[in-house]
């Protein structure tokens, strides 16, 4: 385990020092020898989900019915959409540090975002859901979060309501019993596996060059040089791996992330690695939300992980990257996030 870690740390102290012998540069790089740089480590996001083509039009709609409906919550007060909120532009959170329950009090960590979530390698910042429906079912059942006593309690408020009766057996026909916990979470996955974004980076990644502006490439050259694609990579660039917070600098933190799921030491204080999709989009940052300013996560991922002091130029650069991987249509409505830590 240990040697697995050193293993890592020389890798990413490798690319850092070598990258630090040159300096911020002014250049603009061309865009299809940057292109080539990015593969294969960064790559486009695919047309649907995995899963989405047994999905049929019945279920997503029962799901996203589902994932606005605040009835899963004992008091009728939060549905899915409270702490991932997805209308109006938003970016599957709902911005605050940590988010408030049903009755008032708040979770533990940060609500990470719902969108491209599906084609991550697991859910939850430590992992311990192997997919969207695992997922789906946790919080509704959690009692700081929508607070219902268990499984049965959810099935018999739902089976109260004569629509959900139809829609239940409209989506899953061939089942006996079509309204059941399981089917509940299946169907909300079903409507999460549609939330996929599209974004100019993945434009300029398919070829068009003038998808990103000139200091959006300046910024997508540093990122790759530096070796943030050491940890932020694939089609989500994040969310398919898990890493220790602070490799080589770690601050002070209390959550053992990982750690409490496997029991295994070398997963203390490692948390999934976030996607940087829609990143612009889903402050705060971190695992407890302790960053409202993507410039500040950014300065502090790069001297914690990579043992790189930015400078102001650099990190402005690089979140002006970053910013290119919003989705088109949520970056030009979303509402500015309300954290401003």
């Amino acid at each position: 385990m240990k040697t697995r870690l050193l293993k890592q740390l020389a890798v990413v102290c490798s690319v850092a020092c070598t990258s630090s012998l040159s300096t911020f540069a002014n250049t603009t790089p061309k865009p299809e020898e940057l292109r080539q740089r990015c593969v294969p480590a960064l790559s486009p996001l695919p047309a649907a989900m995995p899963g989405a083509e047994k999905d049929t039009p019945a279920l997503v709609n029962l799901g996203k019915t589902l994932f606005f409906d605040v009835r899963l919550s004992a008091n009728n007060s939060q549905s899915c959409n409270s702490c991932h909120a997805v209308d109006k532009g938003r970016g599957g959170v709902d911005n605050e540090p940590t988010s408030p329950g049903a009755y008032g009090k708040r979770g533990g960590r940060n609500s990470p975002t719902v969108l491209n979530a599906g084609l991550h390698s697991s859910q939850f910042w430590d992992g311990r859901a192997a997919d969207l429906s695992a997922q789906a079912k946790g919080p509704i059942l959690n009692p700081i979060e929508m607070a219902m006593p268990n499984e049965q309690a959810v099935v018999d408020k739902l089976s109260a309501i004569p629509d959900y009766q139809k829609s239940f057996a409209k989506a899953f026909p061939g089942d006996a019993k079509p309204l059941t916990y399981d089917n509940i979470a299946r169907a909300i996955a079903a409507f999460e596996r549609t939330l996929i974004t599209r974004d100019r980076f993945d434009d300029f990644l398919k070829g068009q060059n003038a998808a990103l502006s000139t200091d959006e490439l300046k910024g997508l050259d540093l990122f790759v040089t530096i070796g943030c694609t050491a940890c932020h990579n694939g089609p989500t660039v994040g969310g398919n791996s898990y890493q220790k917070r602070g490799l080589i600098h770690p601050p002070k933190i209390e959550d053992v992330g990982r750690f409490a799921v496997t029991k295994d030491d070398d997963d203390k204080f490692k948390f999934k690695v976030p996607s940087l999709r829609n990143i612009s989009l889903t402050a705060p940052y971190f695992h407890d939300g302790s960053r409202g300013k993507l410039e500040e996560a950014v300065k502090d991922m790069a001297w914690e992980q990579l043992d790189r002091k930015l400078s102001d130029d650099e990190v402005k650069s690089l979140t002006t990257f970053l910013n290119a991987l919003a989705d088109k249509e949520r970056a030009s409505s979303a509402t500015k996030p309300r954290a401003s830590r």
